[in-house]
């Protein structure tokens, strides 16, 4: 008795190896990732840091004038890190993305690749 095909579509999966990675293309990947995570990280270290001025100033003995930079810097140093973040951490992921880049094309051409399968 002959078999029906119901539809079902069997998928053969296909191994690649990756043996060689553009260093411009992954440098300006990590370039867009680090950066983000400068801004995100640096807004944080900004406010925690005006936070601790906030808190801090009182008991230094400043008086109003620490609980005024307080204040201030509450809303100036989030954005101040966050920008700084952004900067250096963008340099550092272009840099570090081109070097690792690098590195791999140089290991892949030793051990081979990394092995993906796809459908």
């Amino acid at each position: 008795m002959p078999e029906k095909n119901i539809g079902v579509v069997v998928k053969k999966s296909e191994k690649k190896v990756l043996k060689k990675v553009g260093i411009m293309s992954v440098a300006k990947l990590y370039t867009v990732l680090m950066a983000f995570f400068g801004l995100i990280g640096g807004f944080i270290m900004g406010l925690f840091t005006a936070l601790m001025l906030l808190v801090a100033g009182p008991a230094a003995g400043v008086g109003g004038l620490g609980a005024g930079m307080g204040a201030i810097a509450i809303i100036v140093l989030p954005i101040i890190y966050g920008i700084l973040g952004f900067i250096i951490y963008g340099v550092l992921g272009f840099i570090f993305g081109a070097i690792g880049a690098w590195l791999y094309n140089v290991v892949a051409g030793w051990v081979g690749g990394v092995e993906l399968e796809f459908e």
